[in-house]
């Protein structure tokens, strides 16, 4: 019986025996098939990164020895110059920066770019980039930084870029961009930085609780300015300068407590100053109103803002007297009031001046173009000579620096190009002299924040600098009523940012034709009258065609930086 029942057993034992094995099987096949998987989701992802990249590259022209030329076989495409691969998911591309390196061409077209859905950073701001934005950017979900700015990019911002919920940063400015800006980027709720340049200021951007900073300036935006701003509580830099908005400045952006800079420069905005409005700016340094329409008076209540270290309020229609209060900010540096209405053509209009003595930070002041009355200080009232001091390289902070109308000599000093912070250099009206060939603007690419260069009205000669054309951040430059000779540099071309060129009244010379590229196609934005012997260029500028022996076929490229290390001139 016991033999019996321990046959009955055994069939059992084996049969449970074999099931075991049988589990065991399936699960190592699972993983099997799991890691084959991976592997092929891997080599898949690899190549559609690398696939994608070869056809943003096919789309783009390139410089001689640029940066795509390392973009070959010869390196693994995790190497190549502008891209960075994630190490925690096997060779994708998470970051793809090509920011100023006078790239052409276009973005590819759509289907394209979206496969590269690992990117977290993609920057091609500051190249020559034209085209539309792809729409499917939008499959790039994971992005969180976009910067195609000054470029010169079409079209309209695709609606679907507001798929891109992580984005931070997003810089569209200094394009050719048409149409409005979509509705939904009011829904972005992880934005930190909003910088774009067409349609209007929407509404739905009141909702960015998170924005630290919205720049719409230089652009053609049309209409008012949403009160809704006022809600964005964490800004801080709020850029809205040189615009056609129209209307007043919303009362309630007034109480954004968190706000540092302020600009509402070159508008159309006009109505009453502020003369009963507290101001609630615990942190504002800087605050501009400039070339606007505003009337009434200038308010005490400015003096509230005790951190200001930049006030401008210039080219408005401000009347009345100026506060003494303005002597409580301790911090100020620069104080524009000119091109107002200010004062009454009286004595003690400018008394106020007294309550300055305090202010050791006071560096630039501002008060013609006014009604007023009394004498300045002779301390203050003076026409200055001599040689621009070679100190002045000292200032290392100095970002605007104004020496116009006065009798300054010999050549601009060399030092100037310490000055890394400046902006504004304005040197017109002296007698400066000497060659710019080896000189200051041999190495003004130093200066790589300078968008305004006035040096007319001087004695200065020579050839200019073919280096100028590669510092693609100037706007205005004024080489006007000197003695300048040969050809207008082919590098001018590439100053798209230039609004207003002059070189007028020199003594320039068609060795090779007038560019007809660039700031050149823009005639009301040039000057090069008085250039007798110039040839060349677009038929608008009426000049007569090239000599056969000029150079007008020869092909230009100036691949120079605008980091130039050459020395400058003698002090």
């Amino acid at each position: 019986m016991r033999e019996s029942t321990q046959l009955m057993e055994m069939p059992a034992f084996s049969f449970r025996l074999q099931w075991w094995f049988f589990v065991v099987n399936l699960v190592i096949c699972i993983d099997s098939l799991k890691l084959e998987s991976v592997s092929s989701t891997l080599t898949f992802g690899n190549e559609t990164d690398k696939l994608a990249l070869l056809m943003i590259k096919n789309h783009l022209v390139d410089v001689p020895n640029g940066i795509l030329s390392s973009w070959n076989d010869s390196l693994h495409f995790c190497e190549w110059e502008g891209v960075t691969c994630d190490q925690r998911h096997e060779e994708r591309v998470t970051v793809l920066r090509l920011e100023g390196q006078s790239l052409g061409g276009s973005l590819p077209p759509p289907n394209l770019i979206g496969n590269l859905t690992f990117v977290r950073e993609l920057v091609l701001s500051n190249n020559n980039l034209q085209g539309s934005i792809p729409s499917d950017i939008g499959l790039l979900g994971r992005m969180q930084h976009l910067n195609l700015s000054r470029n010169s990019l079409q079209g309209e911002i695709p609606v679907e870029l507001t798929n891109c919920s992580n984005l931070i940063t997003l810089d569209l400015t200094r394009n050719n961009l048409t149409g409005q800006i979509p509705f939904h980027v009011g829904r972005m709720s992880k934005l930190q930085v909003l910088r774009y340049s067409t349609g209007i200021i929407l509404f739905t951007l009141g909702n960015l609780s998170t924005l630290q900073q919205l720049s719409v300036a230089f652009n053609h935006l049309e209409g008012g300015i949403p009160h809704d701003l006022g809600r964005l509580k964490n800004l801080e830099n709020l850029y809205l300068g040189v615009n056609n908005l129209s209307s007043m400045i919303p009362p309630a952006l007034y109480n954004l407590s968190s706000a540092i800079e302020l600009v509402f420069t070159a508008y159309h905005l006009s109505g009453n100053f502020m003369s009963n409005i507290r101001f609630s700016f615990p942190q504002l340094r800087r605050f501009a109103i400039a070339q606007n329409q505003f009337r009434g008076i200038i308010p005490d209540t400015l003096s509230n803002i005790y951190g200001l270290d930049l006030l401008d309020l210039g080219e408005n229609h401000l009347r009345g007297q100026v506060p003494d209060s303005l002597g409580m900010l301790k911090n100020l540096y620069w104080l524009r009031l000119d091109s107002n209405e200010l004062g009454s053509g009286m004595l003690g209009d400018l008394n106020f001046l007294n309550s300055f003595n305090n202010i050791s930070s006071l560096r630039v002041i501002g008060l013609y173009g006014n009604n007023f009355g009394g004498v300045l200080p002779n301390s203050i009232a003076i026409r200055l000579s001599g040689l621009l001091p070679s100190s002045l390289g000292n200032l290392s902070l100095l970002y605007y620096l104004n020496m116009t109308h006065n009798d300054f000599e010999g050549a601009i000093p060399t030092s100037l190009r310490n000055c890394l912070n400046m902006e504004l250099l304005i040197l017109d009206n002296n007698k400066l002299s000497g060659s710019l060939r080896g000189n200051f603007i041999a190495d003004v690419g130093e200066l790589k924040n300078l968008y305004e260069l006035l040096i007319s009205d001087n004695k200065l000669s020579g050839v200019i600098p073919t280096e100028l054309g590669n510092c693609l951040v100037l706007e205005y430059l004024d080489m006007a009523r000197n003695s300048f000779q040969g050809n207008i540099p082919l590098s001018f071309r590439f100053l798209r940012g230039v609004q207003i060129l002059d070189l007028s009244r020199n003594n320039l010379s068609g060795i090779s034709e007038v560019p007809s590229g660039g700031v050149f196609k823009n005639v009301s934005g040039i000057s090069i009258t008085g250039n007798k012997k110039l040839c060349g260029g677009i038929s608008q500028l009426q000049l007569p065609a090239c000599s056969d022996r000029s150079y007008s076929g020869k092909k230009f490229l100036d691949t120079s930086s605008c980091e130039g290390t050459s020395q400058l001139g003698g002090d």
